[in-house]
């Protein structure tokens, strides 16, 4: 049975993006990388929101073949050309999925729990979520969520879009790790604590 596991970046004071909702105001440097890349490593599968999946497919796959891209990027590329992907959206189109309709699912909103619970029986590897925080958020409240891997940046926003849109219920602190040569230090909690 698969961990449900969600990567998300934050500010030091709780916020995942600044007031105008971009979250690149956020230091996002080669460890933070280097993180994300060891998660989507142990990726199965990949769970994200509508607005994440647009971002990251839009990006990631021709990182693959770009000789400017670091050497991390261009794996992260290559993963993503090949993961499949699950998309919980009621306003994904079939021209939003077209050049990745072969490795992407696309869940409507009101069967997400139902299918959540089904990919976790059915996947064996880690069912990873980047981004995709108002997706995250809920299935965090509806207790799916195994593991939040919170990356904290350098940096206080004071204001913004915050990163949880409710109550989280108790969470139990596994890990605190600092990422090599920067300023960040990733949070794991457990979620699955009474």
């Amino acid at each position: 049975m698969a961990r449900l596991v969600v990567c998300n970046i934050m500010s030091l004071d709780g916020f995942y993006a600044d007031n105008d909702g971009n979250p690149l105001v956020l230091e996002m440097d080669a460890a933070f990388d280097a993180y994300n890349l060891e998660r989507l490593r142990a990726a199965e599968a990949l769970l994200l929101g509508a607005d994440s999946y647009r971002m990251f497919m839009g990006f990631w796959p021709a990182q693959a073949g770009n000789p400017e891209a670091s050497t991390v990027n261009q794996e992260f590329g290559g993963i993503y050309g090949r993961i499949k992907v699950n998309v919980i959206s009621d306003s994904l189109t079939g021209d939003d999925i077209a050049p990745w309709s072969e490795q992407t699912t696309v869940i409507g909103r009101g069967e997400a729990e139902s299918r959540v619970k089904e990919l976790k029986q059915q996947t064996e590897g880690d069912l990873v979520t980047f981004g995709s925080r108002i997706t995250w958020n809920a299935l965090l409240q509806a207790g799916l969520v195994d593991e939040l891997h919170l990356v904290v940046g350098p940096a206080a926003l004071g204001a913004g879009t915050p990163l949880f849109t409710g109550a989280s219920g108790r969470l139990g602190l596994a890990e605190v790790r600092r990422l090599d040569g920067s300023d960040s230090v990733v949070l794991r909690y457990e979620a699955s604590v009474a």
